[in-house]
């Protein structure tokens, strides 16, 4: 086994999690457990961005970023059954992570913007903020199973990888 994932990364993640299920559970309960969670997933966002820029060797966006080109590739490879295994993201995973922090930024930047005066009541924020939840549900049901099918087909289990850190030594 070799350690993949940093605490940074895994506390970051577990953390994005559970604060963005309590923001989007509590709408109706609470206004401010709502807000104060979407100013938290911000942060986190944020922390993980910068992180992706100057962090451990498996965090960096530059280790995990692929062309569109060489993501074809793998996708290409994965319909044919034969993706390789990765170290840290495969090609899709590492766009995944892109797609899910720019979306949940979306989501709490236009939360934020309709708790001001200048954008209270303006419809293309809510419409903004609503939608980009609904993606952003979307982008975490097609991440959970993306992995799911990466843990099967590699025989590995990648949720638990994102707890502890550590995968199977080898691959890309």
């Amino acid at each position: 086994m070799i350690k993949v994932w940093d605490p940074v990364v895994r506390v970051l993640h577990w953390s994005l999690v559970a604060l963005f299920v309590v923001a989007w559970q509590s709408p109706l309960r609470s206004d401010l457990v709502h807000e104060w969670s979407g100013y938290a997933c911000l942060m986190i966002v944020t922390a993980r961005v910068l992180w992706g820029m100057w962090g451990g060797p498996h965090a960096r966006f530059s280790a995990f970023l692929r062309s569109p080109s060489a993501t074809a590739r793998y996708v290409r490879a994965l319909a044919g059954g034969r993706a390789p295994r990765y170290a840290g993201h495969n090609p899709l995973g590492g766009w995944m992570i892109v797609a899910l922090l720019a979306t949940m930024a979306v989501v709490c930047v236009t939360g934020w913007m309709f708790t001001t005066d200048r954008f209270w009541g303006v419809a293309w924020v809510r419409t903004t903020h609503d939608l980009g939840t609904d993606i952003l549900l979307g982008l975490i049901a097609v991440h959970i199973f993306g992995n799911a099918a990466m843990s099967i087909l590699h025989r590995e289990n990648l949720i638990a990888a994102m707890w502890h850190g550590r995968k199977r030594a080898g691959g890309i």
